[in-house]
């Protein structure tokens, strides 16, 4: 299987990254785990598909999208961080991954995470794009800890590169729209993907987090279209 699907675009100015697109699993892997739970966000950024397709195509910009769940490969984490495959995920254990021996977690990494990460640097370098964006999703609340709502809409995150992040908060800020400063979670603890193939070239990147219960249908993954678009363009225009 492909690990990620590139979608070309005109636009080389912006180029779209998606790590947790999918919930697939190869057939060659069983996760031990309930299928019904591959439909949860512990095994796909809810929502994140259909919106990255969309914006890519209002921007006309090329896109990479993750074909495999991230309880298989965690390609938004360091290959040698544990919860790059994830043991336990929002208080769900994941015996595969419990079980996985050296080799296997090689192997595993080996057949995922490292052509994925090639696949970016070769689109960077080849599109050298002028600003990287990804797109994510978040539960509103975790499992683990149900006493914690999360009310941002959207959060942008960032680790020491905050130009981007900067100019995007305060557009949707103007907005009126509820906008979380490196929440849900700080991009200074989780933004691997974006620290190394953006922040290691001095790339300025937009990290986007949106409220999965306002992406999970086709209304609202229309309504954030409408929303995003404009701010990622206005932001990649003023770095320029």
């Amino acid at each position: 299987m492909n690990v990620a699907e590139f979608i070309a675009g005109a636009d080389h100015g912006l180029l779209l990254v998606a790590d947790h697109a999918s919930n697939h699993v190869p057939d060659d892997i069983d996760l031990g785990i309930d299928p019904a739970l591959f439909n949860e966000h512990i095994a796909v950024d809810i929502g994140i598909d259909p919106l990255a397709r969309i914006v890519a195509a209002r921007l006309q910009c090329p896109a990479i999208l993750a074909r495999v769940s991230r309880l298989v490969v965690d390609l938004h984490r360091h290959e040698h961080e544990l919860a790059a495959i994830p043991p336990i995920s929002d208080g769900h254990v994941v015996p595969a991954n419990t079980d996985l021996h050296a080799e296997g977690r090689e192997a595993r990494i080996a057949r995922f995470h490292r052509p994925y990460h090639a696949l970016i640097e070769e689109k960077v370098k080849a599109l050298a794009p002028r600003m990287l964006f990804t797109l994510h999703s978040f539960t509103p609340r975790l499992r683990t800890e149900p006493e914690k709502a999360r009310p941002w809409e959207v959060g942008i995150l960032y680790n020491q590169d905050a130009r981007a992040a900067r100019f995007a908060i305060d557009l949707l800020r103007a907005r009126g729209i509820p906008t979380g400063d490196n929440e849900p979670y700080s991009g200074k603890l989780l933004n691997a993907t974006m620290d190394r193939h953006a922040e290691s070239r001095g790339l300025p990147y937009l990290a986007i987090e949106v409220r999965q219960d306002l992406i999970c249908d086709a209304a609202g993954v229309a309504r954030w279209a409408d929303i995003l678009v404009p701010v990622i363009r206005e932001t990649h225009d003023a770095l320029a």
